[in-house]
């Protein structure tokens, strides 16, 4: 079949444009402006990307338009598709019907950490040798690329139609099927035929809306056998009245999920326990808690793993906080429940090669090291600097001559080394300040729905630089609490020299964005490396 894909740069998007891609069809797609990371990836796949939604991109004709969720009535390709009354579907439906049908599926779910816990746990599987199939918000160290689909489909038919996969025996009588033993004990039998005849899939399951006509979360369409429920907070104002609202998505999620199934589940985490008691189907296993999975930690760079108090080996990675370390515990659980030994899956984690733009550094300048992450949230934001404290405090002095050595984002020839995800990077300086760059770029925190907790969630920086531009409150009065070591700029330049100027060798620069905040990683480099 032919897909013309709209909105085909955002990451869900741009990775179902590569699995079609994968099962054989045309792909195409457009986008208001077509940009990497994705756009580099999709069109080494040979997908041809338009710019624009200008209504000539009918005469494709395409045997179905996969729509995006950025696309809002009034779009004026979208328009001409109602007009005229061609076919269309959103992204997650396709995925379902297309993709996930016949396949064990393990989403990962939450407000915080989906795309990292989905990559620990994709490289798990991959590890076991299960060869899992996985589309996941961001790309993944460990495999390069954000989707694929593995095993291969079966053969398509004429006209373009799937031969059928043979689906999961009811009520999961296959061994395989078993839940987790309620007692903890051995691991279940491998699945049978690698989960099916499709295999395993991980997806990140994402509670934002599926499309302008289907206002439901993208997850209650994805028929999961495996869920982690990793946490839950009050976010995306612009779709979601209150926290109460998104816990009714994830109760509506957590009654699609079979008997055979499990729930691996925050067991700290009081909107977790509240959405689990309006009613819940499936066995759950939490984690955080000593009657579950527990971490303790041991030293900088490792944790031990217990399941019910009984130690199941020592996770070694350099990889920092709390936040990692429940993250990992969530995806060895996951992994259990597809027949994979604990102490398997920590090995697995060892090699964890991180996920681009979470805590991905971006390069050293004589002894400053630029830092790249998603965070946006405040508790994020938290998380992201009490890891990055507890790594400047405890790192051994770099070697070298301190000269740049990662990439600066372009401002570097081709040539340059490639920039490093952590878990793989060169180790930072002892010590040192933190700078804490933020760019509050998502809807709800440009509606200042978190300001009055973004003091406390930037404590641990030593400077903070805050970008405004295009907020709806004064961020200025919001984090007046920090007193002289916070900084709020509207001006993108005057930002970018502020960082400059205050830079001094021994200093982390972590820069803290959901977008591409101007291309300030390759900006702020190349400033650096021109003023030591």
């Amino acid at each position: 079949m032919h897909l013309h894909i709209l909105g085909i740069c955002g990451t869900f998007m741009g990775g179902i444009a590569l699995l079609a891609r994968a099962a054989g069809h045309r792909v195409t797609g457009c986008d208001a402006n077509v940009y990497p990371p994705m756009s580099n990836q999709l069109a080494a796949s040979g997908i041809e990307l338009i710019n624009g939604w200008d209504v000539e991109q009918i005469a494709l004709q395409p045997d179905v338009f996969v729509i995006g969720n950025v696309v809002t009535r009034g779009n004026p390709l979208m328009e001409e598709i109602l007009e005229r009354g061609f076919p269309y579907i959103s992204g997650p439906q396709w995925l379902r019907e297309n993709v996930l049908a016949g396949r064990w599926v393990l989403a990962v779910a939450g407000t915080h950490g989906k795309t990292t816990v989905a990559s620990m746990l994709a490289w798990i599987l991959e590890e076991a040798g299960l060869e899992p199939g996985f589309l996941i918000g961001g790309i993944p160290g460990n495999f390069g690329v954000s989707a694929r689909l593995n095993p291969p489909q079966p053969p398509f038919a004429k006209g373009g139609s799937q031969a059928p996969l043979r689906p999961i025996p009811k009520g999961g009588s296959q061994a395989a099927l078993r839940p987790t033993p309620k007692g903890g004990g051995e691991p279940v039998t491998p699945p049978f035929d690698k989960g099916g005849q499709g295999g395993f899939f991980v997806v990140e399951a994402d509670e934002y809306d599926t499309a302008f006509f289907d206002k439901r979360s993208k997850f209650v369409h994805y028929p999961a056998r495996t869920a982690i429920l990793n946490n839950l907070e009050f976010d995306h104002a612009d779709i979601f009245p209150d926290l109460a609202a998104i816990e009714t998505q994830f109760h509506h999620f957590v009654r699609t999920l079979p008997a055979s199934g499990l729930i691996v589940a925050n067991g700290t985490d009081a909107a977790l326990a509240r959405v689990l008691a309006r009613g819940c189907y499936t066995p759950v296993e939490r984690f955080g808690v000593t009657d579950g999975w527990a971490a303790n930690a041991v030293a900088v760079g490792g944790f031990d793993v217990l399941w019910r108090s009984e130690k199941q080996g020592r996770v070694q990675w350099s990889l920092q906080g709390a936040h990692n370390q429940a993250n990992a515990l969530a995806a060895i659980a996951a992994a259990r429940h597809c027949g994979v030994a604990p102490a398997q899956a920590i090995a697995a984690l060892g090699g964890f090669q991180g996920v681009k733009r979470r805590m991905e550094v971006r390069g050293i300048v004589n002894g400053v090291t630029v830092y790249d992450d998603f965070a946006h949230h405040p508790t994020a934001i938290a998380a992201t600097l009490e890891g990055l404290r507890a790594k400047v405090n405890s790192g051994p002095p770099p070697t070298g001559s301190g000269k740049l050595r990662a990439s600066m984002a372009g401002a570097l020839p081709a040539s340059g080394v490639a920039s490093t995800p952590e878990g793989a990077e060169p180790a930072p300086p002892s010590g040192g300040r933190i700078l804490a760059v933020l760019e509050p770029r998502s809807s709800t925190m440009k509606a200042g729905v978190m300001k009055d907790r973004l003091t406390a969630s930037l404590a641990g920086a030593d400077r903070v630089y805050c970008y405004s531009a295009g907020l709806q409150w004064d961020a200025a009065a919001a984090l007046a609490q920090l007193g002289a070591k916070a900084e709020v700029h509207a001006d993108f330049g005057r930002l970018l020299e502020a960082v400059s100027a205050a830079a001094k060798p021994g200093d982390h620069i972590v820069i803290m964005s959901n977008g591409g905040f101007n291309g300030i990683h390759g900006k702020l480099l190349a400033r650096l490396a021109k003023s030591f």
